[in-house]
């Protein structure tokens, strides 16, 4: 039997690309490049993105349509091309990233997100160029805290990528799934999903020089602090907790975590949110409602240090919802609080750096 091209290009237009409707033939996926050599075919098929999810079962699909309708016989080399460049790898993903902080809680409730926006807000404001990554995948909140619940990021082909361009907001960059599904839908994402969708949040965004990249992460523990710690050389995590015995026992698990022997990434200090709360009216009374410094022992404890310990105020919740970050008023006691705390995240970052070698991300260990 002789091959000839229009016998194997007849052949890959019975094969169709998922989703469009259309085959490779007229997709112009089959580059100029088919050669054929007794029995033996070799083409290279083109695709839009190193990271397409077909590329598999394109090649299979066309493997089978050569064998199905020329020859059974005829063996099938298929080489895979993408017009985009590929997502580089450490230590070239992030280059102008300086240092990653995650910033983390034992459990849910403790205001975690709140402290993430502050403290991005304060470092911005200290005049640090500010990154944030809401990697809540179930539960995206930045994107209220920040009010940009309606901004819809766009893409700009950078270097032979097409990058996603962050939204900034009181001078910090933000990504968020929360730009990408709508508010009123539950995410309802297997841990591969939600795990590959944030691998494209921070790999596949134009993050410029940073030089705090703030992760808020989810509370407790999970597939997606695995897979943060796998993808990122983390400078450090910062713990939040309220004063109470259950935060501050799951805060313990969090500090195990990150202080595991895989994973090794140094502690920068513990936050206490909520730790007194102060009514409008009378500015200078403290309530101790959740209990009294117990962060404050849990960091001696533990041997790592108290970052800030930050007040129950109505105005922190209210400021939270409208958008609108108390840390972007130095001049509240609130705002001094995260201003205060956001500079001891500095001295602490800049003492980690000189007497720590750079963390290594889980799996090159």
């Amino acid at each position: 039997m002789e091959l000839y091209p229009k016998l194997i290009m007849d052949a890959l237009a019975t094969v169709r690309y998922p989703g469009t409707g259309k085959n490779v033939v007229e997709m112009n996926m089959v580059e100029d490049d088919l050669r054929i050599s007794g029995m033996h075919v070799a083409f290279s098929l083109i695709f839009d993105k190193p990271t397409d999810p077909f590329i598999k079962s394109m090649v299979k699909a066309c493997e089978a349509a050569i064998h199905a309708y020329v020859s059974k016989d005829v063996t099938v080399e298929i080489k895979t091309k993408s017009l985009q460049t590929p997502r580089p790898d450490l230590p070239d993903l992030l280059p102008g990233v300086k240092n990653i902080i995650a910033v983390s809680s034992g459990k849910g409730g403790v205001g975690k997100s709140t402290v993430a926006a502050n403290l991005a807000v304060a470092l911005a404001r200290l005049g640090h160029r500010v990154a944030l990554l809401d990697c809540d995948i179930f539960g995206p909140s930045v994107p209220k805290m920040f009010q940009i619940e309606d901004a819809r990021p766009y893409s700009e082909n950078i270097d032979g990528r097409d990058l996603i361009i962050p939204i900034e907001q009181y001078g910090v960059k933000i990504l968020s799934i929360g730009f990408f599904v709508s508010p009123e839908q539950a995410t309802l994402w297997r841990g591969g999903m939600a795990c590959n969708a944030l691998k494209q949040l921070i790999g596949d965004a134009s993050w410029g020089d940073i030089d705090y990249f703030i992760l808020d992460t989810p509370p407790g523990t999970s597939d997606i602090h695995f897979t943060l710690v796998q993808t990122l050389p983390i400078t450090g995590a910062v713990i939040v907790s309220t004063p109470q015995q259950v935060a501050l026992a799951d805060a313990r698990k969090g500090i195990n975590m990150y202080q595991n022997e895989k994973v090794n990434v140094p502690i920068l200090g513990l936050v206490e949110n909520m730790s007194w709360f102060t009514p409008a009216q009378h500015p200078d009374e403290r309530y101790y409602l959740f209990g009294r410094e117990g962060v404050k022992q849990l960091a001696e404890e533990m041997d790592v240090p108290l970052l800030g310990q930050i007040p129950l105020v109505q105005d922190i919740c209210e400021q939270g919802d409208q958008g609108t970050p108390v840390a972007l008023d130095p001049g509240t006691p609130q705002g001094q609080a995260f201003l205060q705390l956001a500079a001891r995240v500095v001295t602490q970052t800049d003492r980690r750096n000189q007497e720590l070698a750079p963390t290594q991300i889980v799996g090159t260990k």
